[in-house]
């Protein structure tokens, strides 16, 4: 059974997925940085989810999920932006994530040089991420 993306139900499953996954441990055992994903709407301004991922030593100490006329969204050492074809594009395998970096499809805020520098705790990151079965992809 797959998750709709994006949505609360999955961000969960991807909680329980990055604290089960003995080399996510591994690999990001010196990873120090929560992450906010804010999904983009892709045809006008604003945001349709908005995701927090407290992430800290190979663990998930917590998630959150926040829905669009949320004003206040908590400060994050890294903040990931981009609209929900280029997201579902990364978790899906269609989109390399250092790519859509690179090429700024995918918006990084916060300390690129640090992101960098933990290429593989990045890559492993997505590989949880892909773990999650989602729901068929919807017409963007």
């Amino acid at each position: 059974m797959g998750y709709p993306f994006p949505s609360e139900a999955w961000l969960l499953a991807l909680h329980q997925t990055l604290n089960r996954d003995q080399q996510y441990a591994q690999v990001a055992r010196g990873w120090e940085g929560d992450i906010l994903c804010l999904i983009e709407a892709a045809d006008g301004p604003g945001w349709l989810a908005a995701f927090y991922l407290d992430l800290w030593h190979g663990a998930c100490r917590g998630v959150r999920a926040y829905a669009p006329g949320t004003e206040e969204l908590p400060a994050a050492k890294f903040t990931l932006r981009a609209p929900l074809p280029n997201f579902y594009k990364v978790i899906s395998g269609e989109l390399d994530p250092m790519q859509a970096m690179m090429t700024r499809r995918l918006k990084v805020e916060g300390n690129m040089a640090y992101m960098l520098r933990n290429v593989p705790t990045v890559l492993d990151f997505v590989r949880c991420c892909r773990a999650v079965e989602i729901e068929p992809k919807l017409a963007f």
